[in-house]
């Protein structure tokens, strides 16, 4: 049942050019990469922000196939990121980047809400 549902919202997705949450080129190429290690096409970067870390607020990125009704999709170059509409409040106008460097490769999400970060960059704080 996950999967049609999954396959009903994949007919509604944002594109990142209207979406309330973007990603980037680079992290669309490494989700793709992703997937095709994977090997299940239907899998989706989640992004979800929770209580916690050393700023307050930690972010976290999985792969899910799972989609609930109330949460957004955002497609790239054809591959997906998912957010729940808890997390989109404190992510809402950020960008999910995968960066790589000789410090290693990650993703990162550039988040204009954030006042300030943890030096690992997942951990941010909020003024309220």
């Amino acid at each position: 049942a996950a999967r049609c549902r999954h396959q009903e919202k994949r007919a509604g997705l944002m594109s990142t050019d209207t979406a309330p949450l973007s990603l980037s080129e680079s992290a669309a190429r490494r989700v793709a990469v992703l997937l095709k290690d994977e090997d299940d096409a239907d899998l989706m970067l989640r992004v979800s922000v929770s209580g916690g870390g050393c700023s307050g607020f930690q972010y976290a990125f999985s792969l899910d196939n799972d989609v609930k009704d109330d949460e957004i999709v955002v497609e790239r170059n054809g591959v997906s990121m998912v957010v729940d509409q808890i997390s989109l409040m404190y992510i809402a106008g950020s960008e999910v980047d995968f960066i790589e460097n000789i410090g290693g490769s990650y993703f990162v999400i550039n988040n204009p809400k954030a006042t300030s970060m943890c030096g690992c960059g997942n951990s941010f704080g909020i003024a309220i």
